[in-house]
């Protein structure tokens, strides 16, 4: 809320006069582009900054004159935005382009508070600040997001066929390899599925540069589920907290979610359901820690015959990748603990 001095002169005739070269005085001091209107929102004066920028004498920028020099597209969403402002006597900001001296547009960020005096409201009082830059920025920032996430998209795209690609291989030199080597073929083919659903949730999370981990891994958690043996395995996602991760954190901790789960299966027979535990604890200020529980993890540490056990190996690779530091098997007795770098966790918001 804004009043301005009131004027020695009480005459009516005097005191529109007075305060208005009260403010005159005061705003060709300001080097800050300023205007001020009357109670209807018609110009009753503009300073001498804002007519340097403008390059208009100002007796046209007057009453309604200066918004000639509004960008035809803001027009009438300036019109909007300051009526509904005036009518309810509320302070209002707002973007707009409005024509320079030199004949181009710059983008203008207009601040404006109701005055009053003496509990009547005279109009208001603003000012502009040129943020083109600022626009210019963000537009630029825009675009190469846009090109970042047409980049990515393709890059999934040509990923997701190559896996497919590779699938196919396997199954066929499976199919065409001797009776014992087909298991290994098999688990390979699994893994690649694995693979190519990891990169999928990847690519459809809201939020490729900030992954949040525990709806990452419930999507994730539910397709593995259907990915192989489908109403046989269940994986749970569990534990307290939040947190927000990379890129590469999320990949690695999906591909070890995903050789758990493989490794589950590969010791088991098709009639055995599987059970797959995951908590996470994520504190304020903490190291996100990860517990993972299968529920055959005996079984799957002694392994299934044929099949190689690669999963510790393929474990701490995807770990290392990451700076995961990582303990345990996935057993009952010894829990597979994970816990992520602090430098790559951030917290919520």
């Amino acid at each position: 809320m804004v009043s301005d001095t009131p004027p020695t002169d009480t005459t009516p005739e005097a005191a529109p006069r007075a305060v208005c070269d009260d403010f005159r005085r005061f705003a060709d001091y300001v080097p800050l582009m300023m205007w001020r209107s009357d109670p209807r929102g018609r110009a009753l004066h503009h300073n001498e900054c804002w007519l340097q920028f403008t390059g208009r004498p100002r007796e046209e920028e007057l009453g309604d004159g200066w918004r000639s020099g509004l960008h035809p597209d803001d027009f009438e969403r300036h019109a909007q935005i300051a009526a509904e402002a005036f009518e309810a006597r509320e302070p209002f900001s707002i973007e707009f382009r409005l024509r320079r001296n030199d004949g181009s547009y710059r983008w203008l960020l207009d601040t404006a508070r109701p005055l009053v005096e003496d509990g009547t409201f005279t109009g208001y009082l603003g000012s502009c600040f040129d943020i083109t830059d600022r626009k210019n920025a963000e537009d630029h920032a825009e675009a190469a997001l846009v090109e970042k996430e047409t980049l990515l998209a393709e890059i999934y795209h040509r990923v997701r066929n190559n896996l497919q690609v590779m699938v196919s291989l396997i199954g066929l030199y499976g199919r065409a390899a001797p009776e014992p080597c087909r298991g290994s073929f098999d688990a390979l083919g699994q893994r690649v599925r694995a693979i190519a659903l990891v990169q999928q949730h990847l690519h459809e999370a809201p939020h490729i540069a900030s992954i949040d981990l525990r709806d990452y891994l419930h999507r994730l958690a539910s397709g593995l589920g259907q990915l192989r043996r489908a109403g046989r395995i269940g994986v749970t996602v569990g534990g307290s907290g939040t947190s927000l991760v990379e890129p590469r954190t999320a990949n690695a901790l999906g591909m070890i979610v995903a050789e758990v789960v493989a490794e589950c299966l590969d010791a088991t027979a098709e009639s055995v359901s599987c059970g797959i535990g995951i908590d996470i604890v994520a504190g304020v200020g903490e190291p996100v820690r990860l517990s993972i529980v299968s529920g055959s993890g005996e079984a799957a540490a002694a392994g299934k015959p044929g099949v190689p056990k690669l999963g510790p190996r393929l474990i701490a690779a995807y770990a290392a990748q990451a700076e995961i530091a990582v303990s345990g098997d996935a057993t009952r007795a010894h829990p597979l603990d994970l816990q992520l770098p602090e430098a790559r966790v951030h917290g919520p918001g």
